[in-house]
């Protein structure tokens, strides 16, 4: 799905921290205190509700443009969406398949939270499963259930926006469910995010701006593993740091780690590209394995599914909310 346009992976080190050290004895009278990324806490993020939303999404069977499921799948997402936001859109788009050149219907689906606040964050994710298990050893031309690959980041948004119904931020807040980020061939450029690419060309409202915008993409799998991707840390590095030192702070170092890899074309390229809005991906990544070993296959399933992953992006998120740098 993702393609990574080159590979080369370095340390980063995130503001705030030295890369040096020295065994001279200083004076730490006037030593900086370390840089407190949380000022407001926040609680009530449920990984069981998380994972609730992923089991509704899966027993739909696959999420894919053009078929009947896609329907019945967007109608129950836009109607929990009206449950827990002031305002919600549904852009009803036509798309051109990538494999067939036929086409199709795209649904992306945004819920609004403040809507008058003029200072916004995006939050988003793709609701669509891929048509194929390209990486599986069997089976490789039927679709995928995509627990992880999808699912999961509609999961999480959906258990932030029942939180943010409970307790709203003085900010707006926008979520959107991107349409069709996973139809695309790897050989066939910007045939990947085609909800994304509408809706930046067409956001759900006129002129639309954030300050900025996290992409949550297979973020619920087990030993998940987040660092910074390039697009993110050349379009929105000031977003990145935040997001991690906010991770960190809540205790999630090992899932959010700072090093940093080469760019995946992501529905946040799209939207940057588009709007100029600085947007992060937030994206299960191993250096040494690379994509989870489930990633495009028939395992994508709930067995993939860990919930201490889905805390622990949800809990993070949730703060940043909260906690705008």
């Amino acid at each position: 799905m993702k393609i990574n346009a080159f590979w080369t992976i370095f340390l980063a080190i995130p503001f705030g921290f030295s890369a040096c050290t020295s065994n001279k004895t200083e004076d730490t009278s006037n030593t900086t205190e370390p840089v407190k990324f949380i000022t407001q806490t926040v609680s009530g993020f449920s990984e069981d509700s998380a994972y609730q939303f992923i089991e509704k999404q899966l027993s739909f069977g696959f999420r894919i443009p053009g078929t009947k499921v896609q329907k019945l799948c967007a109608d129950y997402l836009h109607q929990q969406l009206k449950r827990f936001s002031d305002t919600t859109y549904r852009q009803e788009l036509q798309g051109i398949n990538p494999r067939n050149g036929q086409k199709i219907p795209m649904i992306n689906l945004v819920g609004s939270f403040n809507p008058k606040a003029e200072k916004r964050i995006l939050l988003a994710s793709h609701w669509d499963s891929r048509p194929t298990a390209d990486m599986d050893d069997e089976r490789k031309n039927e679709p995928i259930l995509a627990a992880n690959d999808g699912a999961s980041g509609v999961a999480v948004l959906l258990e932030i926006a029942r939180n943010l119904s409970n307790k709203k931020p003085e900010i707006g807040v926008d979520i959107i469910f991107f349409d069709a980020e996973d139809l695309g061939v790897s050989t066939i450029e910007n045939s990947f995010c085609l909800g994304s690419q509408a809706w930046a060309k067409t956001p759900h409202t006129p002129n639309y701006k954030a300050y900025a915008g996290i992409l949550l993409d297979m973020v619920g799998g087990k030993n998940a593993k987040f660092v910074w991707e390039a697009y993110s840390a050349e379009y929105a590095n000031f977003v990145l740091n935040h997001t991690w030192g906010i991770a960190n702070e809540l205790g999630y170092g090992s899932t959010f780690q700072y090093q940093s890899i080469g760019p995946i074309i992501d529905d946040h390229k799209y939207v940057y590209e588009g709007t100029k809005i600085p947007m992060i991906d937030i994206i299960q990544y191993d250096e040494n394995n690379g994509f989870a070993p489930y990633w495009h296959t028939h395992n994508d399933n709930l067995e993939s599914i860990d919930k201490a992953t889905l805390k622990a992006v949800g809990n993070t998120v949730h703060h940043v909310v909260f906690n705008q740098p």
